[in-house]
C-alpha cells in the first residue's frame, strides 16, 4: 500500500469532518495538557515554554484542541493530505490559536518534524501504516528522556464488524461515499449494515463513512499484538485510557487477554507509552500537589452549572458542582501536600487519579504553566 493511496484517501475525505466553528472546552482537554502529563509520569513539572507537542498524523482537527490544552508550548502537526491541513489550520485561526506549525509531509521520514518532542499523540494513525511498528519506533526517536506518545489503534474485535462491512465493499469494488450510501439507503433495517449504520456514530457523516469503510488501509490489534509492536521500541506503557480500562496497567493488560480470549473485547486500545519516565511522585516532604492548568478556568467560574470534563482515562467523571470547584480552587497554586487534613488527603487522591490534580516534587514557588 503506497502512501499516495492513503494521502489519496484523506485528500478526498478530510478527518474528522468537524464544523468550523465548533468550540471546546478547555475543561474537556485536561488529558492533553502537558503539564498535567509530565507531572503525573515523571514527577515533575515541565518548563511549558520550552514544550513541544507533535501530532503525527494530526488529521483536519486535532491542532485546535491541542493549541487550547497548551497555550504556552510549541504545537506541531505533519499530515499526509493538504485537505486535511487546510481544514485543520481554518479551526486555529478561527479560534485565535496562530502559532501552530502545521507541514505536509510523512512523519516516518526523520527530517520531517526531527526531535526531541516532549509529548506526542498518533491517535488513530499507526493502525493505517504497511509497517506500524516502524512508525511508534519513528516516533520513538523523537521523543526527549521522560517524553510521552499517547496513541489508539483499532481493537481487532471492537472492529471486527466495520472490517467485515469494508473487506465487502471492496469486493464489490465500492470506491466512492454516494455509491457507498446508495448501498446504505437500500440495506434493509434488520440487515447486518443497516444495524451497523443505526448503531455509528461515525456513520452520520460522509467522511465518517469513508473512513470506516474505505479506507485503503487497515489494521486491527488484540492486546498481545499492540504489545509485541511497541516491544520493538523502548517505549513502556504507562497507562491505558480505552473505557472501562482499569488504572494498573498490568491487570489491564490481564483483563483485555481474557476479553480477547472469549472474543468479547470492545474497545479500540488507547494507551500513553512512555520513554525512561521517572514515575508519579511519591507523597512525600517534597511533594506539591497542583490543579490541571487545563481546569482552571472551569473551577474559577462562577456561572451556574457543573461542569462535567469528557470520559479521557477510561471513566466517567464526576460534575465539578459548587463543592468540588471550591475545593479544587485551592491548587490553582501548588499545596504542599502533607499540610492537608487527612480528610483532604483523601479527597485530593481521587482527583490525583483523575488528573484532575497531579503531584510532582518541587517547592510552592515552583513555576506554575498557565
Amino acid at each position: 500500500m503506497s502512501f499516495d493511496e492513503v494521502a489519496g484517501h484523506y485528500e478526498r475525505h478530510p478527518y474528522p469532518h468537524f464544523p468550523l466553528l465548533a468550540s471546546i472546552p478547555r475543561h474537556d482537554t485536561y488529558a492533553m495538557n502537558l503539564t498535567a502529563l509530565w507531572a503525573r509520569f515523571n514527577g515533575e513539572l515541565p518548563a511549558e515554554r520550552q514544550g513541544r507537542i507533535l501530532l503525527a498524523g494530526c488529521g483536519a482537527f486535532s491542532p485546535y484542541p491541542m493549541s487550547l490544552a497548551n497555550p504556552g508550548a510549541k504545537v506541531i502537526g505533519v499530515d499526509l493530505a493538504r485537505n486535511n491541513l487546510r481544514r485543520a489550520r481554518l479551526h486555529c485561526l478561527l479560534h485565535g490559536f496562530l502559532k501552530a506549525c502545521l507541514w505536509q509531509g510523512n512523519f516516518l521520514d526523520p527530517a520531517i518534524a526531527p526531535g526531541p518532542f516532549h509529548f506526542i499523540e498518533a491517535f488513530g494513525v499507526l493502525h493505517h501504516l504497511d509497517d506500524p511498528a516502524a512508525g511508534i519506533c519513528a516516533l520513538e526517536e523523537r521523543l526527549a528522556p521522560g517524553g510521552i506518545l499517547r496513541v489508539m489503534v483499532y481493537g481487532h474485535y471492537a472492529r471486527q464488524e466495520a472490517e467485515s462491512i469494508r473487506r465487502s465493499m471492496r469486493l464489490l469494488g465500492v470506491k466512492d461515499v454516494e455509491t457507498l450510501k446508495q448501498l446504505i439507503r437500500r440495506a434493509l433495517p434488520d440487515s447486518r449494515l443497516g444495524h451497523f449504520i443505526d448503531c455509528s456514530r461515525e456513520a452520520r457523516t460522509d467522511s465518517g463513512l469513508a473512513d470506516l469503510f474505505l479506507h485503503p488501509n487497515v489494521h486491527t490489534y488484540r492486546i498481545d499484538e499492540f504489545l509485541e509492536m511497541i516491544s520493538r521500541s523502548g517505549l513502556t506503557p504507562l497507562l491505558f485510557t480505552h473505557r472501562d480500562a482499569l488504572a494498573d496497567v498490568d491487570q489491564e493488560i490481564r483483563r483485555l487477554r481474557e476479553l480477547d480470549r472469549r472474543r468479547e473485547t470492545r474497545t479500540n486500545i488507547v494507551c500513553y507509552l512512555g520513554r525512561d519516565c521517572k514515575g508519579e511522585a511519591p507523597v512525600s516532604s517534597r511533594s506539591y500537589v497542583l490543579l490541571n492548568p487545563a481546569l482552571k478556568a472551569a473551577v474559577s467560574s462562577l456561572r451556574p452549572g457543573a461542569p462535567v470534563p469528557i470520559n479521557r482515562l477510561g471513566h466517567e467523571n464526576p460534575p465539578l458542582d459548587g463543592k468540588a470547584r471550591r475545593f479544587l480552587r485551592r491548587f490553582i497554586s501548588p499545596i504542599h501536600e502533607l499540610s492537608l487534613s487527612l480528610a483532604d488527603q483523601e479527597l485530593a487522591r481521587r482527583y490525583l487519579k483523575e488528573l484532575f490534580l497531579v503531584r510532582f516534587n518541587g517547592c510552592r514557588d515552583t513555576e506554575v504553566p498557565g
